[in-house]
């Protein structure tokens, strides 16, 4: 995409007459494109009212490496999406995606005592923190503390213990930390594109809001979100998650092997990849050619397409059986009896559910956007699903916003604005 394009501020856009609800925006900021979809919130529904997708320059594995090529990317993919929804994003906070073999994922306990009376919000939130002072390297910070359960004395299992009496009140959390200059680049990329922050989210935890159903979480799964630069991993059993990690691999390590192996630009290797590549070589018929386009002036070449399956492949083997032996490590793959959900680009390479299953030896599914109503012509895809999530993470957030407990100096605020 040129990089000169014209980008002056973007013009008023004459809001549409609808019901109005609350604008919630993600953007997927990949290796390989950039992915904006606006959401808006009703009671009982999201529905996409806008999205807009270009293609990404300026990132590498996930992290940001030309900051001007990526705000240049993103202001084009904030357009688009402001143009199909026909409202102006300046004023609104975006949730964006965050990846790279930079995060670190880990588990954390804490403790807290409660002396036999009834468990309050802040109790929870004592437990919580003890929980979350665990020394982590310098050069990150955390991005995510999610409970995973509670303990009160010796009862396990507890997902919320407000109410309950005890004398000790024990949590398991999950923390996500992410490199501070990777971070600080990906929000200054936002920044300098006329955009508001509201939270950086693990790509993975995203994709799930997306794809995975409350009966998967509850009975195990795992959700493998093959993007462009990395593979993102992440665990979920008895309703919460359990395990991430980020490998620095994905779908553009595809392309690059057909580049290198076909002696073909990456352009056309990406398109040769789309068209005809798959994860299984054996079924395919030894006699099919596919034309390969060279560099220079010199005629196309012609390659049996077995032998371009045989090189994406290898490298999908390779990156699926990395995800296997990650889950045989975190003792994570016994409790996942619901299976494996792959999402992503990358999910739309064919038989790769046929190749997943053998290398797992579980049911595999491809993961699809679902939970949000509208415009789902333009977001019914695996490339979707992180955005999607976004949008639903969102959602999520602002609700928890909403039935939280005032705090003194929330109620003070009410207070003044009214004799104001």
């Amino acid at each position: 995409m040129d990089e000169n394009v014209d980008l002056e501020p973007f013009e008023e856009l004459e809001a549409m007459d609808r019901e109005p609800g609350e604008i919630v925006v993600g953007l997927d900021i990949g290796t390989t494109k950039i992915c904006c979809i606006v959401g808006e919130v009703f009671e009982d529904r999201v529905d996409v009212i806008g999205t807009g997708t270009v293609p990404s320059n300026g990132l590498r594995k996930g992290v940001v490496v030309n900051i001007e090529s990526t705000v240049n990317s993103i202001r084009q993919a904030i357009k688009l999406a402001e143009e199909s929804a026909r409202i102006d994003l300046r004023s609104n906070e975006v949730y964006v995606g965050i990846a790279g073999n930079h995060i670190k994922g880990f588990n954390s306990p804490g403790i807290v005592a409660v002396n036999n009376r009834e468990i309050k919000k802040s109790d929870i939130d004592d437990v919580i923190n003890a929980a979350r002072t665990v020394k982590i390297s310098e050069n990150q910070r955390v991005i995510h503390v999610m409970p995973q359960e509670y303990m009160v004395d010796d009862h396990t299992g507890i997902q919320n213990p407000l109410g309950m009496t005890g004398v000790r009140l024990v949590t398991n959390v999950h923390i996500v930390t992410a490199d501070i200059g990777a971070v600080h680049n990906l929000v200054t990329c936002c920044n300098k594109a006329g955009l508001e922050v509201a939270e950086l989210v693990l790509e993975s935890i995203a994709s799930a809001n997306a794809v995975l159903s409350h009966d998967e979480m509850e009975l195990g799964v795992a959700l493998v979100d093959i993007g462009g630069g990395t593979t993102d991993l992440a665990v979920f059993c008895d309703g919460t998650i359990r395990h991430t990690r980020e490998i620095a691999l994905g779908g553009h390590n595809l392309t690059n092997d057909l580049s290198v192996g076909l002696r073909t630009p990456l352009q056309e290797a990406e398109r040769l990849k789309e068209d005809f590549g798959g994860a299984i070589s054996s079924i395919i018929k030894p006699n099919l050619v596919v034309d390969v386009p060279t560099v220079g002036d010199r005629e196309p070449r012609k390659v049996t397409q077995k032998v371009l399956v045989d090189i994406i492949e290898a490298r999908m083997i390779e990156i699926l059986e990395m995800i296997d032996r990650e889950l045989v490590a975190s003792g994570q793959k016994n409790k996942i009896n619901g299976g494996i959900v792959i999402t992503g680009g990358t999910a739309l390479l064919a038989n790769i559910v046929d190749l997943a299953e053998q290398i797992f030896d579980l049911p595999v599914r491809i993961g699809y956007p679902s939970g949000v109503g509208g415009k789902l012509e333009e977001i019914y895809s695996p490339r979707c699903t992180t955005a999607t999530g976004l949008v639903l993470f969102g959602r999520n957030k602002s609700k928890e916003i909403q039935n939280r407990e005032p705090s003194a100096l929330d109620r003070l605020k009410g207070w003044v604005k009214k004799i104001m």
